[in-house]
C-alpha cells in the first residue's frame, strides 16, 4: 500500500489545481495644480530657465496630452467638471460661489462603492463647501476656500489641526498624501486625489525656491502692449521683441472692447491685482511657487517605485485652468484664449501607457471622470458628458472629437469678463461675448495663434463664422445649456477682491 502511493503522489500532486495569478490592483494617482499654464512645462522649451525635471520625466515616461482644454477656466466650475463628468451648466457650479446642486454624485463615491480606498487631499474650493469632509472619501484633508501657502490650518477627518514653523501648503500636502499611501489599507486598491493651491495668486513659493528664478528672462508676449493706448509700445523693446522679428498680423479694431479696457483693471497688466505686485516679481515668483509642485510630483513618483505600485497605478497630472502672462494686456483666466483654456496633462501608467508618447486628440476636464473610472473597470454613469479615453492612451483608434466646447459665466465680483460660450476645433476658435455690446470673436489658430486677427467681419470667413456659431449653440441646446444657472447666493463684499485670491 505505501508502494502505490508512493507511486501515485506525483500523479496526485499534478491533480491539484495550480493556485491563480495573483491580480494586482489598478490604482489611481490624480494630481491637481491650481492656474498651471499649458505651457509652462521645462520639456516644453517655451519659457527660458523654467526647471520642472519631474514634470519633464512624467512626459518622458508616459503621455503628454498637447491638446488638454478646460470647458471653463474658472476653480469651482472647472474643478467640479473634473469630479462629475459635466459640464457647469449642467452640474450647475457656474462660479466660486455656485452651491453644489443636491444629488450631485462624483467619481470618487463610485470608485469607494467598488471597494476602492480613497483619500483627498488640497483644495476642494466647490460652492457653498467649505472644509468640512465631503463623501466618496476615507480619507479627508482640505482648508476653507483658496488656503494660504504658509502655515495653513487643515480639516483632517472632521478635525482642526494647525501648522507652523514656516511650513508650506504644497510641501505639507505631499507629506499627508505619502503618509496616508503608505498607512492605507494595504489590501484595498487605492484612489489619491492630490489637489494642490499652488500655483494660484498671489504667488508664494518654498523657502527654499525664493528668488531661484529672480534673473529668469521674462518672455513677454507679442501682443502684451495692442491694447495700450501708446501704440508705440505695441512692438517696442519694452515688450522684449526683437524689432527684426516678423510681426504678426493684427486687426486692432476686432479687439473687443472688453479686452481693451480690462488692461486698466484687476486682470489687466496696468493694475494688476488693483497694484498689489509688479509683472516681473509676478512672473519670477509664478516660476518659483511652481517648482513645488514639481517637488511633490516628484515625491509621489518615488514612493510609488519604491513600494513596488508604479507600473499599475495611473498617474495623472492635469491644471484646473490656464493662465494669462501679458497676452492682450490681460493677466489670470476666465477668458477663452489659448492661455486660459488649454491646460497641463500629463499620463503615467506602463501597462497602459507608452512612454515619450503624444496624445494630439482633444481631451477636456468633463473626461476625466470617466477615464479613471474606466481605468478601474466601471462603465460611465448615464449622467456624465465625458467620455474614456483610456484607448486612446494605450494607442486604441475609435471615433473621437476633434472639438472643445467652452463656457463661462459673468460674476458679480469681477464684472469686466462677460459670460461667453465658444467652441476650438483645430484651426478655429469661435467666441459668443453674451450680454455685452461688443464683438464677437474668430480666430485661425495656424495662421494667427496669438489670437490678435479677429475675423469675424472678415467677407471670407462668414460661412465658417455661422457654422461654427450654430455648433456652439447646438451644443449647448443638446445638453441642456441654453438657460443660464443663476444662483441666489449670500455673498458679503470680502477682501479677495482685492487679493485676488478667486
Amino acid at each position: 500500500m505505501q508502494l502505490l502511493l508512493f507511486l501515485l503522489l506525483p500523479c496526485l500532486t499534478l491533480a491539484q489545481p495550480a493556485k491563480k495569478p495573483a491580480v494586482r490592483q489598478k490604482n489611481i494617482i490624480f494630481i491637481l495644480s491650481d492656474d498651471h499654464r499649458y505651457d509652462a512645462m521645462g520639456f516644453m522649451n517655451t519659457i527660458a530657465g523654467l526647471q520642472t525635471p519631474n514634470l519633464d520625466r512624467l512626459a518622458r515616461n508616459g503621455a503628454h496630452v498637447r491638446n488638454a482644454f478646460v470647458s471653463t477656466a474658472l476653480c469651482s466650475p472647472s474643478r467640479a467638471s473634473i469630479l462629475s463628468g459635466q459640464y457647469a451648466h449642467t452640474h450647475k457650479v457656474v462660479d466660486n460661489f455656485a452651491p453644489l446642486t443636491k444629488g450631485q454624485k462624483f467619481f470618487p463615491q463610485y470608485l469607494q462603492q467598488a471597494g476602492y480606498q480613497t483619500a483627498f487631499l488640497g483644495k476642494w474650493h466647490m460652492g457653498n463647501a467649505g472644509d468640512e469632509p465631503q463623501p466618496g472619501f476615507n480619507y479627508w484633508l482640505s482648508f476653507k476656500g483658496q488656503g494660504v501657502y504658509y502655515n495653513p490650518t487643515f480639516n483632517i477627518n472632521g478635525k482642526q489641526v494647525q501648522h507652523g514653523d514656516s511650513s508650506h501648503t504644497t510641501d505639507l500636502l505631499t507629506d499627508y498624501a505619502l503618509d496616508w499611501l503608505t498607512k492605507r489599507d494595504q489590501k484595498k486598491p487605492f484612489m489619491l486625489y492630490l489637489s494642490h493651491k499652488a500655483v494660484h495668486a498671489m504667488f508664494q513659493p518654498a523657502k527654499r525656491h525664493r528668488n531661484q528664478h529672480a534673473t529668469m528672462p521674462i518672455n513677454y508676449p507679442a501682443s502684451m502692449y495692442l491694447t495700450a493706448t501708446d501704440t508705440s509700445k505695441v512692438f517696442g523693446p519694452k515688450a522684449g521683441i526683437n524689432p527684426e522679428a516678423p510681426k504678426p498680423t493684427v486687426n486692432l479694431a476686432g479687439i473687443p472692447n472688453w479686452v481693451k479696457k480690462q488692461r486698466g483693471s484687476h486682470h489687466g497688466v496696468d493694475y494688476m491685482y488693483h497694484g498689489s505686485m509688479d509683472f516681473n516679481n509676478f512672473y519670477h515668483r509664478y516660476a518659483e511657487t511652481l517648482m513645488g509642485v514639481d517637488d511633490s510630483v516628484g515625491r509621489v513618483m518615488k514612493w510609488l517605485e519604491d513600494n513596488g505600485q508604479l507600473e499599475n497605478t495611473l498617474v495623472v497630472y492635469m491644471g484646473d485652468n490656464g493662465f494669462s502672462f501679458g497676452e492682450r494686456g490681460l493677466i489670470d483666466k476666465r477668458h477663452m484664449y489659448e492661455e486660459s483654456m488649454r491646460v497641463p496633462m500629463l499620463v503615467h501608467c506602463p501597462g497602459v501607457v507608452k512612454g515619450g508618447s503624444v496624445l494630439e486628440q482633444v481631451i477636456q476636464n468633463v473626461d476625466i471622470a470617466p477615464t479613471l473610472m474606466a481605468y478601474a473597470g466601471l462603465s460611465k454613469p448615464a449622467q456624465m458628458q465625458g467620455n474614456s479615453f483610456l484607448p486612446l492612451l494605450a494607442g486604441q483608434a475609435l471615433p473621437w472629437k476633434d472639438r472643445a466646447f467652452y463656457e463661462y459665466y459673468w460674476e458679480i465680483d469681477f464684472p469686466s469678463t462677460p459670460t461667453m460660450f465658444g467652441v476650438r476645433t483645430d484651426q478655429y476658435k469661435y467666441i459668443f461675448n453674451y450680454g455685452v455690446w461688443d464683438t464677437n470673436e474668430l480666430y485661425d489658430l495656424k495662421a494667427d495663434p496669438g489670437e490678435v486677427n479677429n475675423l469675424i467681419r472678415s467677407p471670407q470667413h462668414q460661412d465658417i463664422a455661422r457654422d461654427l456659431r450654430s455648433q456652439v449653440f447646438d451644443w449647448l441646446e443638446g445638453s441642456g445649456g441654453m438657460q443660464i444657472p443663476l444662483n441666489r447666493v449670500k455673498q458679503k463684499r470680502a477682501d479677495h477682491i482685492y487679493r485676488g485670491e478667486y
